[in-house]
């Protein structure tokens, strides 16, 4: 539905577990990264990690590999084809790197439903070694933002999506996990959607004072909520539109949502907002 942004986090989100951690631990460098870890910032960490990897004879192949064992629920490809087959716009905010999440999504074959990844950049060098660099270089500047870690702030990524609209009706759907995704869910409007992975830091975040986020709150806990709830909230959408399209999509929303939900449990309602 050409209204429709869908915006996952990856981590956690997409996947079922921290990407840089899962090729730090399956490569056997656990004990050097928990060293390394007070004395320096995720990202510089990450890229000395991956010099040391390098350096160690472990290849750029070796990397992908582990890539390409990534845990993820099940039902997660089936969600995003499903989103995408119906005509949303996806694209993913993270504070992984562009090397990882291309590699998961390719071997996946979800790359092409993406129209946009933002993240922190990465390159493979002349050595072959893979380079990861901040989103942000707070080594040169701040971007301002106090809840957000200082190489990557996701609310002023959705608020540039937000101004590329250009004045069309669009409807957010924010999916993720951790404290970095408190921010963006500010941004979001009262015609949006904020899709909290429940019993997780942004869960808890905005369980503090659901009255800061303006957006619908519909929490999920596994890959089988996340495709539930995503799908009911874009038929949901539909219903709101008019039209020959609209009631097309609803349509198919409703035959994709009979045939998961035939021997599942209800779908979580909307968290409740203190009076």
């Amino acid at each position: 539905m050409a209204g429709i942004v869908v915006i996952f986090d990856f981590d956690k989100t997409i996947i079922d577990c921290d990407s840089d951690n899962w090729v730090v631990d399956e490569l056997g460098f656990t004990e050097l990264f928990n060293q390394l870890l007070p004395t320096m910032p995720w990202n510089f960490l990450m890229d000395k990690m991956m010099k040391e990897i390098n350096a160690r004879g472990t290849t750029i192949d070796d990397i992908v590999e582990v890539l390409k064992r990534t845990p993820i629920h099940p039902r997660i490809v089936p969600a995003i084809k499903s989103a995408h087959a119906l005509g949303c716009e996806l694209r993913v905010v993270s504070d992984a790197n562009m090397f990882f999440i291309e590699k998961i999504l390719e071997h996946l074959g979800l790359r092409q439903c993406f129209s946009e990844i933002n993240t922190n950049p990465s390159v493979v060098d002349e050595d072959d070694k893979l380079r990861i660099f901040p989103h942000h270089d707070f080594t040169k500047s701040s971007h301002g933002c106090s809840l957000c870690p200082p190489n990557m702030c996701k609310g002023m990524v959705v608020e540039r999506i937000q101004a590329s609209f250009e004045g069309k009706k669009k409807n957010i759907i924010y999916l993720g996990d951790g404290s970095g995704d408190y921010c963006p869910a500010l941004k979001l409007g009262e015609a949006d959607y904020m899709m909290p992975r429940k019993n997780f830091p942004v869960w808890d975040l905005i369980c503090s004072n659901p009255m800061l986020i303006k957006a619908g709150i519909h929490e999920w806990s596994d890959g089988e909520e996340l495709e539930k709830v995503l799908l009911q909230i874009i038929n949901t959408v539909a219903v709101e539109g008019d039209g020959d399209k609209s009631s097309q999509l609803i349509s198919s929303v409703d035959c994709k949502l009979q045939t998961i939900s035939a021997s599942t449990t209800a779908l979580p309602q909307a968290m409740p907002v203190p009076q």
